[in-house]
């Protein structure tokens, strides 16, 4: 199901088409990651707004829920956490019910459609197998070809996500059917073939790897002064203090390295994001962002708000809490945010490296500028958009543009004092969390493009950054929507 090209209505897009295992199943074309940042979509014109995030790991996130205590969210998927798990129980699995018919992604207008593929799949038999023999006794209309052949958002459909016309009994066995569909990919996502466990890492705490100097180095300094594993927890404590030594024992055998909250780390807004420039109606009279660059990203707190471009928020006792997370994205594992392919060895240049784009809005385009970020953040903070730092200075070097969401800011990192070879070491230590080192990690191997070779993991992407063109105001859509965001966004 995951690499059906028949869920979409012009039977050319999978979820695998922004998902593959030799990218960790996340964005798996070089190219888009270091331009436009979204992958297109069914209509190749049409692209999302966020980085494809990673499958792997993602079924062991819990079900969204409010700590009142400590007065933050955890669970869900997505950057934004909507997929909260609130039905199925699951985030995952709804998490897999996102895309088929996400306008910008696989675009099927009805959720009705899948059920339709899925009942001239060549796989239906073992669908029926695990989920029942009656599972497609559906009464599909005769025109439901053409409808689902149409993508979603077409001014055809008047507005309506549910065009196939059924009885309310086939509706609620279509919906099964999709729960199914669901569930079956969270099953595949959890399996050792893409959750394996079977990095260096996981060898390490089974006693059966050494580190070298450099990756045990990096392990102190991420548990350390590089304060990593505050949010990507890795079941040891953190030592903040200098000279502290961790004597204790790792409290967890496969640790997850998330916390499953979520942070606002102060990201500049990417002018590279294709979602900025799809403010007219294309060819089927469908806007995606009318609101151009006036359109902010506030992850959490739009969310809550079931604001533009997010979903509905299933607990409406959650909305008041939004202007406390306005610019929050999904503290994502650590695990496999350095696994690339088996003839592109690494993400940092000079390579021969597979181009990733990191973080949410894909800004940032190696480990070692995620790194440097981190702890360098503040002291290097200029009010200025990305592409026009000042002369004398190098964007993502000794210049950091403002954040495009100025609330709620993570301050725990920022200015942590590493040395640029400390920096390398934490790099070094993320890449021992890549799959594959106690056993082959399958289907690494069927990248078909090429690697990229030369320059410095410092600036490596630097040759493509656009300068920023002047900002409107944040659309009222967003910004203005109860309660607001306080203090205001500009």
């Amino acid at each position: 199901m995951l690499f059906d090209k028949n869920i979409s209505p012009n039977k050319n897009q999978a979820c695998a088409s922004c998902h593959m295992p030799y990218s960790g199943f996340s964005g798996p074309i070089p190219s888009v990651n270091l331009t436009m940042i979204a992958f297109p979509g069914t209509v190749h014109f049409r692209a999302g707004k966020r980085t494809a995030q990673r499958h792997t790991y993602a079924p062991f996130f819990p079900v969204l829920q409010y700590n009142q205590e400590q007065g933050l969210f955890f669970g869900g998927n997505f950057w934004d956490s909507r997929a909260t798990g609130y039905l199925l129980r699951v985030p995952d699995a709804q998490q897999a019910q996102g895309p088929p018919v996400d306008t910008q992604e696989m675009g099927l207008p009805d959720t009705a459609c899948v059920a339709f593929r899925l009942s001239h799949a060549v796989y239906r038999p073992l669908f029926e197998e695990v989920w029942g023999k009656g599972s497609f006794d559906i009464r599909f209309p005769p025109d439901i070809e053409e409808i689902c052949e149409t993508p979603g958002g077409a001014a055809a459909f008047g507005g309506s996500t549910t065009p196939v016309h059924l009885s309310p009994e086939d509706r609620t066995r279509a919906n099964t059917v999709y729960d199914h569909w669901a569930q079956s990919i969270d099953s595949y996502e959890q399996s050792v073939q893409v959750s394996a466990f079977s990095s260096k890492f996981d060898a390490f705490l089974a006693g059966k790897y050494t580190m070298t100097a450099d990756e045990m180095t990096g392990f102190q300094l991420f548990n350390g002064k590089g304060n990593c594993n505050s949010c990507h927890v890795d079941g040891r404590g953190t030592n903040l203090k200098p000279g502290q030594t961790d004597t204790s024992s790792t409290a967890q055998v496969n640790p997850l390295f998330t916390c499953f909250g979520s942070a606002n780390e102060g990201l500049p807004l990417n002018p590279r994001d294709a979602f900025y420039y799809q403010d007219k109606p294309d060819s089927y009279g469908f806007t995606a962002n009318p609101y151009g660059f006036g359109y902010r990203d506030l992850g959490l707190g739009t969310f809550l708000r079931s604001g533009f471009g997010s979903g509905p928020n299933p607990n409406m006792s959650w909305k008041q809490y939004a202007p406390t997370v306005d610019g929050q994205m999904q503290v994502a594992t650590a695990r496999n945010v350095a696994l690339a392919p088996t003839q592109c060895p690494t993400t940092e240049a000079p390579g021969p490296y597979f181009q990733k784009g990191f973080f949410h809005n894909g800004y940032l385009k190696s480990l070692k500028q995620v790194v440097h970020f981190y702890n360098t953040r503040d002291k290097y903070a200029y009010p200025v958009t990305s592409g026009h730092c000042p002369a004398g200075t190098t964007e993502k070097v000794d210049c950091w543009p403002m954040p495009e969401v100025r609330n709620n800011i993570d301050m725990t990192t920022g200015n942590l004092g590493l040395t640029d070879e400390e920096e390398n070491q934490i790099v070094k230590f993320l890449e021992t969390l890549s799959d594959g080192f106690t056993r082959p990690y399958r289907n690494r191997d069927t990248f078909t493009g090429a690697c990229t070779k030369g320059g410095s993991a410092a600036t490596q992407g630097n040759e493509f950054l656009i300068p920023t063109p002047p900002l409107p105001s944040c659309a009222s859509a967003i910004c203005g929507v109860e309660p607001v965001p306080n203090p205001p966004i500009p």
